[in-house]
């Protein structure tokens, strides 16, 4: 086994104390050898998901934060606390993807084959400067990208495909998404465009609807705007859409695509019924942008569903095989359907910067960072 293992490396850690504050801190880890069907990455690049934020800063307030020792803290509201008890008093590392060379092998061929290549990879502790996974789990890169190239080639990609897969699994012919001008939405966007698939696009600003028009999306409602029901409606109804994705959760949203969905089915409707049409409408929360209560008002029938929806759950349910066509369609398309990009790349002991994180925690649409391990380290 060829090594590079340095023996030691740095990875952050969240810490939410039943004081009722959050700390997040760099801690010097040993690394062990990897086992014989493991590899040990040396971390390059690995991103700040909104799925990521919820594990890294919990339900702190970060307008409390400060720095201090080498540690950023602040202050979990008494009220969300609750929401906290599972992870108590509990350092845990945080990021679930990243991209990096591996520099140490297990004995196993499909191990020794990786040494020295770049790939990415996925399962939480990737805030690190090294990680060790199981070989068969890591993703080679292709020839020519770099490790920001890669480092965000899972969730996102893999959420994206798994939307369109649910759709046709479930025989829906048509999608609605929110917060669509994020990564995310715009990889959704270039899938829907290249399969066919009609796609209505949900999105919070005038500025957000054109970074969709320009990659080419022919359906984007605004909710801003005063005639956003009506707008989202006509969508739906030259659409057919029937299936949403919700990133933002709370709020009135969910309901509103519901009730679109029932009046633009009942323009095609030939005879009434009190009950409402007979089509199915499913609307599924992925996101929490909005934290607050989802907000439901029955206009839309009896035959609706609202639920939620995970990736990796997701990918368990269609099994290994069906996953590994959808993850090398990524590896095919990684630097045109599946591009990713950055707002900012930032080192380990950044994301401890109070102003940094206000910044990393705005979930903004459009901004992403990255975490560059080596970045700002001697």
């Amino acid at each position: 086994m060829a090594n590079g293992n340095p023996g030691s490396g740095l990875q952050l850690r969240s810490l939410i104390k039943s004081s009722g504050e959050l700390e997040l801190s760099l801690a010097t880890v040993d690394i062990p050898d990897p086992a014989a069907d493991e590899v040990l990455v040396r971390i390059e690049g690995s991103p700040i998901n909104p799925s990521d934020l919820g594990l890294l800063l919990g339900a702190a307030d970060i307008s409390t934060a400060k720095a201090e020792g080498g540690l950023m803290t602040a202050s979990v509201p008494a009220p969300f606390m609750r929401a906290m008890a599972g992870r108590v008093d509990q350092s845990m590392p945080v990021g679930n993807e990243g991209a990096g060379t591996v520099v140490a092998a297990g004995s196993d061929p499909a191990a020794q084959a990786l040494l020295g290549k770049l790939v990415a990879g996925i399962g939480g502790g990737m805030y690190a400067q090294y990680r060790t996974l199981k070989a068969a789990d890591v993703l080679p890169l292709p020839a020519g990208a770099s490790a920001a190239d890669g480092a965000s080639c899972f969730v996102n990609p893999l959420t994206a495909l798994g939307m369109v897969a649910t759709m046709r699994a479930e025989g829906h012919s048509g999608l609605v998404h929110t917060a669509a001008a994020s990564n995310l939405g715009q990889m959704l966007n270039k899938i829907c465009l290249k399969d066919g698939v009609p796609l209505v696009n949900i999105v919070r600003s005038r500025e957000q609807a054109h970074i969709l028009t320009d990659i080419g999306a022919t359906h984007v409602v605004d909710s801003s705007s005063d005639s956003f029901l009506d707008d989202l409606t006509k969508a739906l109804a030259d659409t057919g859409a029937t299936l949403a994705f919700d990133a933002i959760g709370g709020g009135k949203l969910a309901g509103q695509i519901l009730g679109c969905m029932e009046v633009a089915i009942n323009q095609r409707a030939t005879v009434y019924s009190r009950y409402g049409s007979s089509v199915h409408k499913q609307v599924y929360i992925y996101g929490g942008l909005d934290t607050g209560p989802t907000q439901l008002a029955r206009s839309y029938g009896m035959v609706w569903g609202l639920g939620g929806w995970l990736l990796t759950p997701f990918l368990v349910k269609i099994g290994a095989a069906e996953a590994g066509k959808l993850r090398q369609r990524v590896v095919d398309e990684l630097k045109t359907t599946f591009a990713s990009h950055y707002t900012a790349e930032i080192g380990l002991a950044e994301v401890l910067d109070p102003k940094i994180a206000a910044a990393y925690n705005k979930k903004t649409t459009g901004e992403k960072y990255l975490i560059n391990p080596s970045k700002g380290l001697a």
